[in-house]
């Protein structure tokens, strides 16, 4: 079971580049492991740091201005290929929420697997956001996922969210879709024994 997912209350690490693909989240020379743990030290890894190893002053995730568990995406995030790997990258750097105009699906799908809710927005709250953000890197927003909304502190404005009832119901219960199957087990046993 993972930490269950209801109301989320962060500020914001702020990404503002459209079309940012797997390789780009998480290289393909970092695939090799196979357990989830990690990845988060190459997230973003050639953004993040030089061909030396140097931490690359300029970019965000290295900027202490800025931190939070909820990450600010430009739009088409996740594109490419379809590794899961980029979601493990995700959440093991610590992020709970990213939020983008428009997500890759299959992208979208290991977000979710791996309890990391994206949240899409509209271009113009994704944009106000941004705005927000640089103005106050203090920025907060809240995400709310049994009301389905997110809500930028800084002006009031929320826009609600789409998200598939079963997958909502495994954030909101900490369970992935095995853990889900072994909660239905008394019902399934009982809808067997009633066969």
């Amino acid at each position: 079971m993972k930490e269950k997912f209801s109301t989320i209350i962060s500020t914001c690490v702020p990404l503002p580049m459209e079309n940012v693909d797997t390789d780009q989240i998480i290289p393909a020379r970092f695939l090799k492991a196979t357990s989830r743990e990690g990845f988060g030290d190459n997230l973003f890894r050639d953004w993040r740091y030089d061909k030396d190893g140097n931490p690359v002053k300029e970019f965000v995730l290295n900027d202490p201005t800025y931190s939070g568990c909820v990450l600010v995406a430009g739009k088409n995030f996740g594109s490419g290929s379809s590794r899961e790997h980029a979601a493990w990258a995700i959440h093991d750097y610590g992020f709970r929420v990213v939020v983008s105009s428009f997500f890759a699906d299959i992208h979208k799908n290991n977000e979710l697997n791996n309890f990391v809710l994206p949240v899409v927005v509209s271009e113009g709250f994704l944009a106000e956001l941004f705005d927000s953000i640089a103005a106050n890197p203090k920025t907060e927003v809240k995400v709310d996922l049994p009301s389905q909304t997110i809500t930028n502190l800084a002006t009031g404005k929320s826009e609600t969210f789409d998200i598939n009832p079963y997958k909502k119901q495994c954030l909101s219960d900490g369970l992935d879709d095995i853990e889900y199957l072994l909660s239905k087990k008394s019902d399934i046993e009982a809808w067997e024994a009633s066969r």
